[in-house]
């Protein structure tokens, strides 16, 4: 008895593999049958290549996007940082006044 492959598994990609006779199959037949699980291996091999390409792809584009999302946010909050430090300042200096006003020396 021997182990061959039969077949690649849909999912996993892996041979499924049968008990069988080596008597029980011709070369030219098992070579032939070698040759096409190879072939529709390396046409799943493609196709997922293909795919990992197009989500590699998408991840850069949607990275492209957050990062200039992110440095729109960035400078939105340094503007606000600068107006909340400008109206901390206006704040500073009308309190200092209202002291000085009610401490005069």
């Amino acid at each position: 008895m021997l182990l061959i492959p039969i077949a690649l598994h849909q999912q996993s990609m892996e041979p499924v593999l049968a008990l069988t006779e080596a008597a029980d199959i011709p070369q030219p037949e098992a070579d032939s049958h070698l040759l096409s699980l190879v072939y529709e291996m390396s046409q799943q091999v493609q196709t997922v290549m293909e795919n990992m390409l197009k989500m590699i792809s998408e991840i850069e584009q949607n990275s492209t996007g957050i990062n200039e999302d992110l440095e729109k946010c960035r400078e939105s909050a340094l503007e606000r940082k600068k107006g909340l430090e400008e109206q901390k300042d206006r704040f500073q200096k009308a309190a200092f006044a209202v002291i000085d006003m009610l401490n005069p020396e």
